[in-house]
């Protein structure tokens, strides 16, 4: 996530005192073009990871701060050319400090305060305040900018009192102008002289009996000051806060003072033109993009349908508010696995289905917050009581690293959210089912309030022992679509019903409350149309044959039938896609029709075999190839063959398009020929760091990007018998868990947990978040020639693939207590047997 900070250490230089010519003049204004030389006071805060410098107590690892201020004071005194106001002055610190810096350590962000001490008359003083990201090696962009006022006296007639009517009092107010844009673009400038003096005199002007009055009054005339002087008002709405104070109206108190927050919507009668500023449809091109990260929520009717039209509402704005030829977009780049829990604070509800997502759009944050309402409306949500039932609930929880607050002072409690804009979203560090799915995608990222990254406002929650614990789910849609099944927005992909949903539990660990019914291990029944499949070619090949098998495996409790019609065993023979399509079309769609309610998947890495079975009526896709095809070992993103490309933007395509579960399964190259046993050069427990690292790279270009899978509807697939030496199948199944562990991953220590006094920084470079954390897993050791080579050991006795069912039964067991969701096999009715009991077991 570009513009959401992952540092949780700053560098901060205060109140550097520095001297520089200003056209905008001092106190007093001056002839045109004629500068004055102003004392400024410059505040730096620097995001920068300490760690390294503290560890070796080393300079060289950090940034000098005496040399940032050596670097300002040469580039910023009173003998360089006139700048032309405190914005001009703000870009020059931006440039020298990201694009210039001869610093120990290379400046991508910073945080910039000036404050100007020799103010225009009747004002102590003013300043700005920006945030600049470095975008490449000659330029920076700026979000957000803030312009304040500070200590503006003036004498008026104010109060109800006779005296107070009778003479005047000193009113001291303090504004800020907050913007979400650039301090680059001079729309967002402010003339602090030209402002302050109207203020001045509309204040002495005004008689007032209260102080709310006279605030909201001050509001007004300063947004009317921004919306006259700027050529394009609707480009960047400004949020103006008030703060009106009498000091001499209580006598044992400095001063009583309100404090207001408005925009140009709270005066409808006098900014006619605003709901312009709402979407922007037109005028100056947008360039910026923001990245934002939204929590998505529905406990009412179809919630998972509810929160997949949502997020494909999110990504077509012509659907939701009929925009045609339009600059506005919004890309939704990563997903959260899915949860279900309890519902807070009113809880005689149903239970939540919630998730989170990452998008890039160019929207502002008020202009987000509108599109989401809008989506909240067309998907069904009805207002009701605060935290009730919604078909579907839509919140900005950050964007970039921004801070905004609408709602007015005092009132700013947690609950005073509706019609308001607060960012980050204020209940985030007490809500499980926000931080949760956040820390599935940004775990590292800082909170900019409370300087506390996701993953340890995750850990420090206190989650109450008799709150029924969340539940991560994959959904299932039904398929094929009923034929009187009317979907209402032309210009999106037709969002599914569900047929059903699996449960498993969070990454946070198993609990009796946890296991006890809400989760338990599945049976995938596998069912193969071949001729030749290692085990069972030839058995299932007829329509009739294959229906007797799906109706013992259903009646036996199996809980997705598995179709395939490509055997994967080494020396089979290679089939087209037409062959392979005509093998499983008839028999998934029969099987359909005898069992609506059940599960079905595809066994293929075919994109044209995948949608033809989906079309018939499976609703998962099996893949030995994670959707990288069969020459696809090495895989790398920069590797990569042409085929393997086309691959994985076709499969990723076709389980976006239908909302489908898949199966993602490790393995290197053509499962069939190349086995590649012994090349797991990993430390540790090699195998399973193979896999992780592997397979991890394909399910990050599966779901990470735009047009990704969601990420609640991938399992994982080891891969066992599959490119793997006995010993590396062993090695799978018995740390199966650590395969999706929240852990680290690579060469090195684990960066914030060292046990050496100094790392070296290509160690810590190395070392990442396993890639596969938190993903549910699928096991399929069903009747595998590892388990022949185990049973020959010793007696030398030699077993056909139908013999090694209790072999299969112990790799089973081992699969339910390690976690697995799902286990894949041929002998249904005797290993459900074997999983009931593991179940209870674990």
């Amino acid at each position: 996530m570009a513009q959401l900070k992952t540092l949780t250490d700053a560098i901060r230089i205060n109140d550097l005192l520095l001297t520089a010519p200003l056209l905008t003049g001092a106190i007093w204004p001056k002839p045109p073009g004629q500068a004055a030389v102003q004392p400024l006071l410059v505040s730096l805060a620097i995001p920068h990871d300490i760690s390294p410098t503290a560890s070796s107590d080393d300079l060289s690892h950090t940034i000098n701060y005496s040399r940032l201020c050596s670097l300002l004071r040469e580039s910023i005194h009173d003998k360089i050319p006139p700048l032309e106001n405190l914005e001009a002055l703000a870009c020059l610190v931006f440039d020298r400090l990201l694009l210039h810096s001869s610093a120990d350590a290379v400046v991508r962000e910073a945080r910039l305060k000036i404050i100007q001490t020799r103010a225009p008359l009747n004002c102590k003083a003013i300043g700005i305040e920006s945030v600049a990201t470095k975008s490449s090696e000659s330029s920076w962009t700026s979000t957000y900018v803030k312009h304040f006022c500070e200590d503006l006296e003036c004498s008026t007639i104010i109060g109800v009192n006779t005296c107070e009517r009778e003479e005047r009092q000193i009113v001291r107010v303090n504004i800020s102008i907050q913007r979400d844009g650039s301090v680059a673009h001079k729309e967002n400038w402010v003339d602090f002289r030209s402002l302050s003096r109207t203020l001045h005199e509309k204040i002495a002007e005004s008689s007032y009996l209260t102080l709310e009055a006279l605030a909201s009054y001050i509001a007004e005339i300063t947004l009317r000051h921004l919306w006259s002087s700027c050529a394009t008002p609707c480009q960047s709405t400004p949020f103006v806060t008030v703060k009106a104070a009498k000091p001499f109206a209580i006598v044992f108190a400095k001063s009583s003072e309100i404090e207001i927050r408005r925009t140009y919507s709270d005066y409808p009668g006098v900014f006619a033109g605003e709901p312009k500023a709402c979407m922007h449809v037109g005028g100056t091109p947008r360039t910026s993009t923001h990245t934002a990260a939204l929590a998505l929520g529905s406990n009412l009717g179809d919630r998972f349908h509810n929160i997949e039209l949502a997020l494909r509402l999110l990504e077509a704005p012509q659907a939701v508010v009929g925009l045609a030829n339009n600059d506005v977009t919004v890309a939704v780049v990563n997903t959260s696995f899915m949860y279900e829990s309890a519902p807070m604070y009113v809880t005689d509800q149903p239970s939540f289905i919630n998730c989170a997502c990452l998008v890039e759009t160019n929207l502002s944050p008020s202009e987000l917050l509108h599109y989401l309402k809008l989506i909240e409306k067309t998907v069904g949500r009805v207002p009701s009581i605060r935290n009730g039932p919604r078909a579907v609930d839509l919140d900005i929880v950050l964007y970039d690293d921004a801070v905004i607050d609408t709602r007015q002072s005092p009132s700013k409690e947690l609950n005073d959210l509706e019609g308001e804009l607060v960012i980050p979203h204020p209940r985030l560090a007490e809500r499980e089912f926000v931080l949760r799915p956040l820390n599935d995608m940004i775990p590292d990222v800082v909170h900019p309030l409370l300087y506390q990254s996701i993953s340890s406002l995750l850990n420090a929650l206190h989650i109450p022992v008799d709150l029924p614990p969340m539940c991560k789910v994959v959904p299932f849609p039904v398929s094929p679509l009923p034929v009187d099944y009317a979907f209402p927005y032309p210009a999106i992909d037709v969002v599914p019903p569900t047929l059903t949903y699996w449960t498993y539990p969070p990454s946070h660990g198993l609990t009796k409350k946890t296991t006890a019914g809400s989760y338990q291990t599945r049976v995938m029944a596998t069912l193969n149309t071949t001729p030749d499949s290692f085990s069972d070619g030839g058995v299932h090949n007829t329509l009739p044959a294959s229906l007797e098998y799906a109706q013992t495996a259903a009646t036996s409790g199996a809980g997705i039938i598995d179709v395939g019609g490509y055997s994967t065993r080494p020396g089979a023979a290679s089939i087209t896609t037409e062959e392979e399509t005509a093998r499983v079309e008839p028999c998934i769609s029969a099987i359909r029709a005898d069992h609506p309610h059940l599960p079905i998947s595809i066994d293929t890495f075919r994109p044209e075999v995948a949608e033809a079975a989906i079309r018939a009526g499976a609703n998962c896709i099996n893949d030995v190839y994670a959707f990288t095809g069969h020459e696809s070992y090495p895989f790398s993103e920069e590797t990569a063959t042409q085929g393997a490309i086309s691959c994985l933007t076709e499969m990723k395509k076709i389980a976006r398009q239908f909302a489908v579960p898949v199966v993602l399964m490790h393995s290197r190259g053509d499962a069939g020929t190349n086995k590649n046993y012994f090349a797991y050069g990993y430390a540790d427990q090699g195998v399973v760091e193979g896999v992780r690292i592997e397979l991890g790279a394909k399910v990050d270009l599966v779901v990470r990007g735009k047009g990704g899978v969601r990420r609640w509807f991938v399992i994982v697939d080891p891969g066992v018998g599959f490119s793997k030496s006995l010993e590396g199948n062993l090695e799978v199944l018995r740390a199966a868990a650590a395969i999706t562990a929240d852990e680290c991953v690579g060469n090195g220590e684990h960066p914030r947990f060292p046990t050496r006094t100094r790392l070296l920084m290509e160690d810590l470079e190395n070392r990442r978040r396993n890639p596969l954390a938190g993903y549910p897993i699928l096991i399929g050791a069903s009747r595998k020639s590892f388990l022949g080579v185990i049973l020959e050991q010793g007696t030398g006795r030699k077993t056909e693939p139908q013999e090694r069912g209790w072999a299969t039964a112990a790799t089973v067991v081992c699969a339910v207590q390690q976690g697995a969701l799902a286990v894949r096999v041929h002998d249904v009715c005797e290993m459900m047997d074997v999983v009931q009991v593991a179940n209870a077991l674990r």
